[in-house]
């Protein structure tokens, strides 16, 4: 039944009975409290009279005459009249009475137990006499009307407990009218706040707001995308799946600052106000970050990040960019080729056989690939192969790339070399392609500590002030600094350095540019491979 309920009755009913027992558990303690009240009033109206009575002189000095009751009995109806109570009764030492409300019963002894009183000591509690159960107090009378003379008898005053009750009854139809309009206030409040919970909740019932969270979080942690939200203190709110995979986190980072767990580009993105739309390096995986505020009612409660893995086709990018220049190097020289193969037939065939055998030894061998061949100590195809490339690219834009003849380098089973040296010499290549004809050396060199690659250049170098900057992400001396798509070579080649436990320095060159060294430690068979391939 109560799984087929509606939620607002659920509510409903839940408050109503809360106001209840709360209205209940109020009228009941308000009733033993006023109950509490009267018997207290009258305890002390009892009181008060009963030792009125016991230090009279009149009744003091009737104790001593013949026929005592004849003068205690008018002064105690008196007395019970003025004050209210029900009884007033004067008893001797022995417990014979001497005053009574039923004259019939004077002169007999008592039907309670009056040895608390004899005693000296004040008795106050509920006893059933002559008249029925009372509330009653018993107080001694001392011959002296003090407590220095010996107690001669005893006074006692009551009242009837159903008088209790009637003064009670009498007070409860106005308590019971409030406790009503109590609860009436209360069932009311139960109602308002049933449909305003229901109307928060878009007017939905618990298993449909399940449903949705269901449904939310399976398309959230299956989109392709990661997501990212923050909250307006910048606390990290959601993180899907692909989130985690790009960043490398986890689901204790839920919760904490973003400047605490992610890379301080794409904290700041989620920091300022405005949306953007950057590229940014996170490890070593090139991301498109789009960010943009989150809007509950026009009212600004966090920012969302959507992250796209750039990886891939920045690396495509980067393989598309050496084949189209090794291409356009490769035709260069087929052209050159066809020019020469045309000088030497119409050498040929003028009969000139000597000038074209001295064309052909002047020609040397300038139709391969390279001017110079690849140092032997370079066991690395991979490396190798980069090289020749790298030179063909540099010899068609008149600059002298050249290896160090003692180079040396092992396969080490990881790409990482292969993505430093890439990223070295292209740069190497743009820095001296801005001034014209140049020169750069690459030096490899592999020992039991583990590679070195220093690639140098004698282009315009890197300024003092530029060389804390230059490891950073998104950092480039191009267009005055920050571009948003360029300056992520030299913080890939930082961070794949300090993953293989080495580092990265820059100086100036002996050729008069910049001299970049990178150290790499021995590659282990845990280290995981560098996501991102330079051809």
């Amino acid at each position: 039944m109560v799984r087929t309920m509606p939620l607002r009755s659920q509510l409903f009913l839940l408050q109503l009975a809360i106001v209840l027992v709360i209205v209940a558990v109020a009228g009941s303690t308000a009733v033993a409290m006023q109950r509490l009240q009267i018997r207290e009033q009258y305890q002390d109206r009892m009181v008060g009279v009963a030792q009125s009575v016991a230090q009279l002189p009149s009744v003091i000095e009737a104790f001593g005459q013949e026929d005592p009751s004849a003068t205690i009995q008018p002064i105690a109806d008196l007395i019970r009249q003025s004050t209210g109570v029900t009884y007033v009764v004067v008893t001797d030492a022995e417990g014979i009475r001497y005053s009574h409300p039923n004259p019939a019963l004077i002169g007999e002894p008592v039907s309670t137990d009056p040895s608390v009183p004899l005693s000296g000591d004040i008795f106050v509690g509920t006893q059933t006499g002559t008249l029925g159960e009372s509330w009653r107090v018993k107080v001694p009378v001392h011959s002296g009307g003090d407590d220095t003379g010996a107690i001669i008898g005893t006074a006692s005053v009551g009242v009837l407990e159903s008088e209790l009750d009637a003064d009670l009854y009498e007070d409860l139809p106005r308590l019971l009218a409030w406790l009503i309009v109590a609860a009436l206030v209360g069932s009311a409040g139960a109602i308002w706040i049933s449909r305003l919970v229901w109307r928060r909740i878009y007017r939905l019932e618990p298993e449909q707001i399940a449903s949705l969270l269901e449904t939310r979080d399976a398309m959230i942690h299956g989109i392709s995308d990661g997501m990212v939200a923050v909250d307006a203190q910048h606390r990290i709110a959601l993180l899907n799946d692909e989130a985690k995979r790009l960043l490398d986190l986890d689901d204790e980072a839920t919760g904490r600052p973003a400047a605490d767990v992610m890379e301080p580009a794409l904290a700041q993105l989620l920091t300022d106000p405005a949306d953007t739309d950057e590229t940014v390096l996170s490890g070593e995986r090139v991301l498109l970050a789009r960010t943009s505020d989150a809007l509950v009612d026009g009212v600004r409660v966090g920012r969302v990040m959507i992250l796209r893995d750039r990886t891939e086709l920045y690396q495509l990018l980067t393989d598309l960019d050496g084949e189209r220049d090794a291409t356009q190097a490769l035709r260069a020289q087929a052209h050159e080729f066809a020019n020469r193969m045309h000088t030497i037939s119409g050498l040929l065939e003028l009969g000139r056989t000597e000038q074209a055998v001295d064309f052909i030894q002047r020609s040397g061998h300038g139709g391969s690939l390279v001017s110079g061949s690849i140092a032997p100590g370079i066991r690395d195809p991979d490396a190798a192969s980069l090289l020749m490339t790298k030179g063909t690219i540099a010899a068609e834009k008149g600059i002298t790339l050249s290896i160090d003849d003692t180079s040396t380098l092992e396969p080490d089973g990881t790409t990482d070399v292969v993505t430093v040296l890439g990223i070295l010499v292209d740069n190497a290549l743009e820095a001296v392609a801005d001034g014209g004809p140049g020169r750069i050396m690459v030096h490899l060199e592999t020992t039991d500590d583990g590679v070195r690659v220093t690639v140098s250049d004698d282009g315009p170098g890197v300024p003092p002030e530029d060389f804390a900057g230059i490891f950073s992400s998104g950092y480039s001396t191009k267009d005055g600094g920050r571009t948003g798509t360029r300056g992520f070579g030299l913080a890939l080649v930082d961070r794949i350095a300090r993953r293989r436990s080495g580092h990265v320095v820059v100086d100036d060159s002996e050729l008069g540019g910049a001299e970049f060294t990178v150290w790499l430690a021995p590659s282990l068979a845990d280290v995981p491979h560098s996501t991102l391939q330079v051809p």
